[in-house]
């Protein structure tokens, strides 16, 4: 199983919000590019970064801060937020991107969202599966939806998607778990690679997670609030 850190940026800083609620902002970083490299030097390899300032204009706004740490690290960047277009993708994939996110887009416009999987290849776009009460969430979880988290990675599964990522936003930034029951289904009725995330709060969690059989998982606040420390993420790396 992956661990995958995250970035969120907005402004050009370092934050994390709680329950995907920009009003709870808060900063742990100026330098997003110190924090991917602080992670990268602790022996890790992925790195999630997000583009909240993005999400929230339905188009890329931190190209910059995704290019800065792709130049100066060896890291594998997941991009989401805001990718909206052919055009946003290009911009994500020119400025170092390894994979993108699309979550909004594969809602309200699915026909675009195929094209980038049939252009791209499914290795390369991962779905974003972002829910509350079990319904699908979009535009930096603003809007919600009537669609069934599990039928909707059920139907992208059966368009071609491979990667999808899955955040039960109840969960988000709260310290208190994941949502092991909803993966669990997901993994009973899908074969995609699952990537957890939201509600990490230990290594107990990791450990779970691995044993519902995720590809991988996020880990965000756990560490920027110090109940993982990356010590602790390297040894389960070099063990597992």
């Amino acid at each position: 199983m992956r661990i995958i850190p995250a970035i969120d940026i907005i402004n050009g800083k370092c934050v994390r919000l709680t329950k995907g609620d920009y009003s709870t902002e808060k900063v742990y970083s100026e330098n997003p590019v110190d924090v991917a490299k602080m992670f990268e030097d602790s022996g890790l390899q992925y790195l999630h970064l997000v583009d909240l300032d993005g999400a929230k204009s339905n188009r890329i706004v931190n190209y910059k801060t995704l290019h800065k740490i792709a130049s100066q690290t060896l890291l594998k960047i997941d991009f989401g937020g805001g990718l909206k277009s052919d055009d946003d993708l290009r911009i994500a994939f020119e400025n170092g991107a390894n994979q993108v996110t699309g979550g909004s887009i594969a809602v309200k416009n699915p026909e675009i969202f195929l094209s980038w999987i049939k252009h791209y290849g499914s290795e390369k776009i991962i779905l974003g599966a972002d829910a509350k009460d079990r319904k699908i969430a979009t535009h930096g979880w603003l809007e919600s939806s009537s669609l069934d988290v599990v039928n909707f990675i059920q139907e992208y599964e059966n368009k071609g998607i491979t990667y999808a990522i899955c955040t039960d936003i109840s969960k988000d930034g709260m310290l208190a778990g994941t949502a092991d029951n909803l993966y669990r289904e997901i993994m009973e009725k899908t074969g995609v690679k699952l990537i957890a995330s939201g509600g990490v709060a230990s290594m107990e969690d990791l450990f779970l997670l691995k044993e519902i059989g995720c590809e991988g998982v996020i880990v965000g606040k756990a560490i920027y609030e110090k109940k993982i420390s990356l010590k602790e993420l390297k040894k389960y790396i070099d063990e597992w």
